[in-house]
């Protein structure tokens, strides 16, 4: 507003400015000899011309900020409309976001402090504590619609039936659409007389005797088949009352149950910690199976929490660790992970169960990459090889990556920026594709063949003849003339329409040759790839 205060003010004063130039023009014209030969009416005409555009630009522009001021109250007015919207949404989902906590933490404290007692559980599951089972994905409360309104009701047929082996082979032949089977599943379960006793049929299988069972991706496949069951029987629990639970968890059901857990358990013992990095199935399939069916009050938490750095990998340990009690037990368990190297899950570990104060994520992640970055004494003591210089470079690239990943995951940028391990990526990359180009043999090109299906043959450099003797070259045997030979037996002639009349249809029988197979390249096809 000030400086167009100021244009206007400049452009009342033209008044003025032209008079003073009339007086300096006057004066000017008195000290001429020669009269000028424009006119001071000329003159004054052209700067009023100029000071009434400059005016009415004057105006258009005071209009023009004048609309933009409004507009731009207009929109500020709409976005604290907007964020005062978002921030009621927000509060209230926070609202209700504490209410479930504050549920689910008095349930686990009120199922510890009865454990702590000696009293023993109920036969059924409670279905407050069978929320805490299933994973925070998959916790939907299911209406009460009919079975029949599955988009899969094959499902609820095959529950039916209670027909486990076929349960798994359409789970395995319908993978493509895994997420929306699983939703189903829950209310599939329904179907059956006995879900309880359903899904535990369907864990046969789930150990074979076979080595390499391991191995076999049919198995993995079943025994994520199997978690996945139990998973979902327990999301039924959380929709049926105090009465329901008990048909669906019968105590033979139960009683079944712990009979698989001990078969279970011994094989467990053989399982190396460090070679399932975490991703073990069959410590979450036990650890599913205790949660499902409540029968860990049967087996020592010591135990239990031994097994949670063997499926520190899955999506499912938190809610699995809160349900079994074992919460308290996470410090101890973050601990071993350190120990072995597996800081990344260390870091979600911590961020789960709100431990960050104690294991602070970004000294934790640094300490992981200072490790994958160190040389081992072994390799320096042998001149860091060649290979030894890939396999560092290779885990500190994967250290770098996981990192980045767990930086992104849980909104660490601000306390740990990933530009630099970035850049540090590129390095390596860089270093990789060079030191691989370098190795690299080139291979020889092969000559391409001429179109009637020859290679060139080489020319004969080592000839010396006369200048004047042309055919010196053909001194050498190699290039002998063509013989009477060398045109016996071609393999077409002309065709009837070309003979010669003199030579007469009777003396020489010159049927025209089959062309159908003849092609002027190095390559013979069959007819019937022409059509």
């Amino acid at each position: 507003m000030e400086d167009a205060q100021s244009v206007a003010t400049l452009l009342e004063s033209t008044a003025s400015k032209i008079q003073q130039l009339q007086k300096a023009f006057a004066e000017l014209e008195s000290h001429r000899a020669v009269t000028l030969g424009l006119k001071w009416k000329q003159i004054e005409d052209h700067f009023h011309g100029l000071e009434k555009s400059l005016k009415r630009r004057f105006t258009v522009l005071e209009d023009q900020e004048k609309e933009f001021e409004v507009k731009t109250t207009q929109s500020r007015q709409i976005l604290e409309k907007r964020q005062a919207a978002v921030m009621a949404i927000e509060e209230a989902s926070l609202e209700k976001l504490q209410e479930k906590r504050d549920v689910a933490v008095a349930t686990i404290a009120d199922s510890l402090g009865k454990r702590r007692n000696g009293i023993s559980q109920p036969d059924s599951v409670a279905p407050d504590d069978a929320v805490m089972m299933a994973s925070s994905d998959d916790m939907k409360r299911l209406s009460d619609s009919d079975v029949k309104a599955l988009s899969n009701p094959q499902l609820a047929k095959l529950c039916e039936e209670h027909d486990a082996q076929g349960l798994h082979k359409f789970i395995s032949d319908n993978r493509k659409n895994l997420a929306s089977i699983k939703e189903e599943i829950p209310i599939a379960l329904k179907a059956a007389a006995d879900p309880g006793r359903l899904v535990l049929d369907s864990l046969d299988g789930f150990y074979i005797s076979s080595i390499d069972g391991k191995k076999d991706s049919n198995l993995l496949g079943l025994r994520r088949t199997c978690i996945m069951l139990m998973e979902c029987l327990g999301i039924l629990l959380t929709n049926l009352g105090d009465k329901s639970v008990s048909k669906v968890i019968s105590k033979d059901v139960k009683d079944r149950a712990k009979v698989i857990a001990e078969e279970w358990k011994p094989k467990l013992d053989d399982l190396d910690v460090d070679a399932s990095n975490g991703n073990s199935l069959e410590a979450h399939a036990f650890l599913q199976l205790v949660a499902t069916f409540n029968i860990d009050s049967d087996f020592v938490q010591v135990d239990l929490s031994k097994l949670i750095p063997m499926v520190s990998r899955r999506r499912q340990t938190a809610d699995l660790c809160r349900f079994l009690g074992l919460s308290d037990k996470i410090p101890g368990v973050i601990d071993v992970l350190l120990n072995s190297g597996r800081h990344i899950d260390a870091v979600n570990l911590a961020f789960s169960f709100e431990l960050t104060q104690q294991f602070t994520p970004v000294s934790l992640l640094k300490s992981y990459l200072a490790e994958a970055r160190r040389v081992p004494s072994a390799i320096k003591s042998a001149n860091l090889s060649s290979n030894a210089q890939n396999d560092v470079s290779e885990r500190e690239l994967s250290a770098l990556k996981a990192v980045i990943k767990c930086i992104e995951d849980h909104k660490l940028e601000d306390e740990y920026p990933p530009a630099p391990l970035q850049k540090r990526i590129l390095q390596l990359e860089k270093a990789k594709a060079d030191k691989k180009r370098a190795t690299e043999v080139p291979k020889p090109q092969p000559k391409r063949p001429r179109a009637s299906g020859t290679c060139i043959a080489p020319r004969n450099t080592n000839i010396t003849a006369d200048k004047n003797n042309f055919y010196a070259r053909m001194t050498d045997h190699r290039y002998a003339p063509p013989t009477q030979y060398m045109y016996d037996n071609r393999p077409y002639a002309y065709p009837e329409t070309h003979i010669p009349q003199y030579m007469g249809p009777a003396t020489y029988n010159m049927a025209p040759p089959n062309h159908a197979h003849y092609f002027p390249t190095a390559y013979q096809y069959q007819a019937p790839y022409l059509h």
